[in-house]
């Protein structure tokens, strides 16, 4: 079972029909949204401010979620995929994103729907990533239109497939 700390008061509220890995972590102020799936060694740390995150959302293996002490939360929409390894801190990400393998999101930014941030990349501080699009590179930058066919073809069917994964953990 995945270890679910109260701290300060703040006890991770747990939607739904959610799969959670048993070495997955998440502590205090924490909403995870109902059909959403938090993967093995994945971390979901609300102990300095409150992490939200919206339906049908995963957050894969290794994943880091936090936020900035009494100043940046972080609020995380519906199907949206958070891969591998990822870091996504202090930040808002609207529905229907997916932030790639080991990029890094941080402290005020906003990402729109309907956007990719490519793996390994960094969106800076304060940055707004504009909706329908695809963002790559260090600092992240704007490098193309989000065609119907990727949006359907890729975000959907990755935060569909995860869906289906979870099932086959759950008991």
């Amino acid at each position: 079972m995945a270890l679910i700390k109260s701290l300060k008061g703040k006890t991770p509220v747990i939607g739904k029909d959610c799969f959670l890995a048993e070495n997955a972590t998440i502590i205090g102020d924490v909403e995870i949204g109902d059909h959403s799936s938090i993967w093995y060694s994945a971390v979901v740390r609300g102990d300095v401010h409150y992490i939200k995150i919206g339906n049908n959302t995963n957050v894969q293996d290794c994943a880091v979620i936090h936020a900035t002490y009494q100043k940046s939360p972080t609020n995380i929409g519906n199907n949206v995929i958070i891969a591998h390894g990822a870091i996504i801190h202090g930040c808002t990400i609207h529905d229907q994103v997916m932030v790639g393998m080991n990029a890094v999101v941080l402290d005020d930014v906003v990402v729109e729907s309907n956007t990719i941030i490519a793996a390994g990349s960094v969106v800076t501080k304060g940055t707004r990533v504009e909706g329908s699009s695809v963002y790559a590179g260090i600092p992240a930058k704007k490098i193309k239109t989000l065609s119907k066919e990727l949006l359907e073809g890729e975000l959907h069917r990755i935060a569909d497939a995860y869906s289906t994964y979870a099932s086959w953990y759950q008991d």
